[in-house]
């Protein structure tokens, strides 16, 4: 298989991740219209109220006890991104392999760092550990208020997906940089925000992008959000990256923002 990105993929993005820091939880898209721009994916809902993670066509919803159920075509997102996964680049695990580790190798499968990549784990993990998101209420506060109350989940010996996506850091005013994933499982009844987990077996498949589809909001609200704010990786650390310790994502951007 050639691991050169030689084929341009769209990546689809509804709205912009500062926004979403600023308390834009209001979504003007359904997940119906989301869809319609590809099979995989994640993001959240309205008031923040879950995760969402796409798998194989078919939206879920991620809540904070750590259930999961079929999200309704109606619902609407502030944020999400998604795309129809295809693995151009596809390898065997390590076995019994951490986050933190993992993501080393996912680095030695990127053909260049300066591409998106759609990420899918699938395997047996002795343990995943998850936060998600409480459902808010107006007038919304900012999202390194809203994470306060979130609770984590921890999850053994369990069977499912981690989806996501690798993002380079020139993108961190619009997206999460580094990997920003979601976990299901195999059933389909709980998952979340990933913070960390042991993959015992497993297969990682990667999907790049080349080309970003950004859909912006059409709201006062984001006309008037501050895009921009001084203290941006902070707030994508803390709401992220919450509890993760040496995780992917903690990694990958506090190496890329030296």
């Amino acid at each position: 298989m050639n691991d050169s990105p030689v084929t341009r993929h769209t990546i689809f993005q509804n709205s912009l991740m500062s926004a979403l820091l600023d308390g834009i939880y209001d979504g003007e898209m359904t997940v119906g219209e989301l869809l319609g721009k590809g099979n995989f994916g994640l993001g959240t809902f309205d008031a923040l109220d879950g995760e969402m993670v796409i798998i194989d066509g078919i939206c879920y919803q991620l809540r904070h006890d750590g259930t999961a159920t079929r999200a309704d075509l109606e619902q609407r997102s502030p944020y999400s991104v998604c795309t129809n996964f295809v693995p151009r680049i596809s390898r065997t695990a390590p076995q019994n392999i951490r986050r933190s580790e993992l993501s080393a190798f996912i680095d030695e499968m990127t053909p260049s760092a300066n591409y998106m990549y759609a990420v899918r784990i699938t395997g047996t993990f002795s343990d995943v550990t998850t936060r998600t998101v409480v459902r808010q209420n107006k007038p919304y506060p900012p999202m390194t208020e809203a994470v306060g109350d979130d609770a984590e989940q921890h999850f053994t010996d369990v069977s499912g997906i981690i989806a996501g996506f690798r993002t380079p850091i020139y993108e961190k005013n619009i997206s999460v940089p580094g990997c920003h994933v979601h976990f299901i499982d195999d059933d389909r009844t709980s998952g979340g925000h990933v913070l960390d987990f042991t993959l015992v077996e497993g297969r990682i498949e990667l999907c790049p992008g080349t080309d970003l589809n950004l859909r912006l909001p059409l709201t006062s609200a984001f006309s008037n959000a501050n895009l921009d704010p001084e203290d941006l990786d902070a707030q994508l650390h803390a709401t992220e990256v919450k509890g993760g310790g040496t995780s992917a994502a903690s990694v990958h951007a506090e190496r890329d923002a030296r």
